[in-house]
């Protein structure tokens, strides 16, 4: 599971447009908007540094948080954020509202482990990360927090594929085929022939 929920508080917005939007930013507010389970859109206003906090942490994507507004509790998702492209504070946020049985799509992060038990990288070879996220179509309440790829025994020339990843149940890929997560390739300057070597004796 994806880490802990976490709950903010907001303020509903009776105004929206850019003249609005840009008095809460002054005022240290983020312009939010919660939507969908066919439901009306709600404009909010969250507090930046809250929101900001939440994002540097890690996981803000892919973690079901609930925010409070005058009083009443929503369970959402957030689906997109902006950042100002030169002073990097938060513009805006979509919230997505779900529940226990809605399906959501999110990108989940890939972690390598076993490192140095894998012979391609121990003679020089590189990591090559094709992807660095993987798209899955899960439930909201059960979304991973990350996906572990191991690398024990892996030597230089192979691939390792999403099929060598054990997804949890209700979990299922965007993509319909077994794609390519990263391969073990040799490095620029040639593998490192007295490690090959000992490896080969080992």
């Amino acid at each position: 599971m994806s880490q802990e929920t976490y709950e903010l508080k907001a303020e509903a917005r009776e105004r929206v447009g850019k003249g609005s939007a840009r008095e809460l930013r002054r005022n240290g507010l983020i312009p939010a908007v919660i939507y969908g389970d066919k439901q009306a859109p709600i404009a909010i206003a969250l507090n930046t540094n809250e929101v900001t906090k939440r994002i540097h942490a890690g996981g803000f994507m892919t973690t079901v948080a609930t925010i409070e507004v005058d009083g009443k509790k929503y369970k959402v998702l957030p689906k997109d954020y902006q950042l100002d492209p030169v002073r990097d504070f938060t513009m805006h946020v979509d919230f997505l509202r779900v529940s226990g049985n809605t399906q959501v799509t999110v990108a989940i992060p890939v972690h390598f482990i076993n490192e140095d038990k894998s012979q391609g990288l121990k003679v020089g070879g590189v990591l090559n990360i094709v992807r660095h996220e993987v798209e899955v179509h899960c439930p909201a309440d059960a979304i991973p927090e990350f996906f572990n790829i191991d690398l024990s025994g892996k030597k230089i020339g192979d691939s390792i594929h999403i099929s060598e990843v054990t997804l949890p149940k209700g979990v299922t890929t965007v993509i319909d085929r077994d794609f390519t997560i990263a391969t073990i390739i040799a490095p620029a300057a040639g593998i490192d022939e007295s490690a090959a070597e000992g490896e080969a004796e080992a």
